[in-house]
């Protein structure tokens, strides 16, 4: 199973819409609030470059790692053998 961190803030609809999606896919994940601790904005920014959110970072089980930045759900589903 691949593991899955997204990270999000409060406000943003497109990271609600996101997690939503994935819950109702019975997909686990890891959240990190970047709006309410200065070190996850830090790590959220040297991971991605930006601070744009949400940006989930995908472990798959041989080793490789994928991001995706905003709510992009055919990448997600491709990233995740989904449909």
């Amino acid at each position: 199973m691949s593991k899955i961190t997204i990270y999000s803030t409060a406000t943003c609809g497109y990271c609600k819409m996101l997690k939503s999606y994935l819950q109702s896919k019975d997909i686990d994940y890891d959240e990190k609030h970047a709006d309410q601790d200065q070190k996850l904005a830090e790590e959220l920014y040297e991971k991605s470059g930006q601070l744009g959110v949400p940006f989930t970072i995908i472990e798959k089980e041989d080793g490789t790692v994928e991001k995706v930045l905003g709510f992009d759900r055919n990448k997600i589903n491709s990233v995740l053998g989904i449909a």
